[in-house]
């Protein structure tokens, strides 16, 4: 009877969800959200600032689950569909309706939305490939661009631009570079530091914290344009990286190790 009672427990238990985590997620995808309705609006500014809010709180829901003992394969799921909508959906609608949607009056088509939709889909794709990845590689690289690190090129480009005075329609043919770019190497090869074995419950050397707080003061004097350089130094990074690995192997073949 006992035995009974206590499976039945487990079985009420396993029904229900971890609430502080699923929270952040919700505000995540609410941004995400939040961020399709200011492009709409023109409000690009706050749009750009709507997926970066979404980036941040996707990355405290996952730590917040991992350091209360919370997470599960519910929030899992739904921290991937809310990453569907902030970094796959939001990003390429705000540089649609910022610069691609000029492409077709300019005389080319439909290229400005099937751009978007390229970004769109590429984010799939890598969100995809990620999950079925989990536990299989290796937790200090990411196997292409993570679609934060995608969305954030593409709102800032919108957001520094904008910032200085320049129309969509001045920079569709950047617009296009950027967004075909940033879908592509989210489905690339392209290996990329993941920065997990930072922080956490691991000690760090003084000079890494010293090096947040300038970063945190270099941010402060001109945050798009110090966030735009960051994270488009991050995307080239992985190319970066395997033309060096290219190069190291061909010379390795050219002039061999005397033994």
């Amino acid at each position: 009877m006992s035995a009974s009672l206590e499976q039945d427990k487990l079985n009420k238990r396993g029904k229900g969800i971890y609430l502080l985590p699923n929270l952040f997620t919700t505000a995540a995808l609410f941004a995400g959200f939040y961020a399709v309705i200011a492009a709409i609006n023109n409000r690009f500014e706050y749009a750009a600032i709507a997926v970066l809010i979404a980036m941040v709180l996707d990355g405290l829901d996952g730590r917040i689950a991992r350091l209360t003992n919370t997470s599960s394969a519910f929030g899992a799921e739904y921290d991937s569909l809310s990453d569907m909508v902030s970094f796959g959906l939001a990003p390429s609608l705000i540089m649609y309706e910022w610069s691609l949607h000029n492409v077709t009056r300019q005389g080319f088509g439909q290229a400005g939305w099937v751009a978007a939709f390229l970004f769109t889909a590429c984010a799939a794709l890598r969100l995809a490939r990620f999950n079925v990845q989990i536990g299989s590689t290796d937790k200090r690289f990411f196997k292409g661009l993570a679609s934060p690190a995608a969305a954030a090129v593409m709102v800032l480009t919108v957001w520094v631009f904008h910032d200085n005075g320049y129309t969509g329609s001045q920079v569709t043919t950047l617009a296009m570079v950027v967004t075909i770019s940033a879908a592509l190497l989210m489905v690339s090869n392209f290996r990329y530091y993941s920065f997990k074995d930072i922080g956490g419950n691991k000690r760090v050397p003084f000079f890494v914290m010293l090096m947040l707080v300038l970063i945190f003061v270099f941010t402060s004097l001109d945050p798009p344009g110090v966030l735009f350089s960051g994270f488009v130094v991050y995307a080239l990074s992985g190319p970066a990286f395997e033309l060096f690995r290219w190069l190291k192997r061909r010379k390795r073949r050219i002039d061999p190790p005397s033994e």
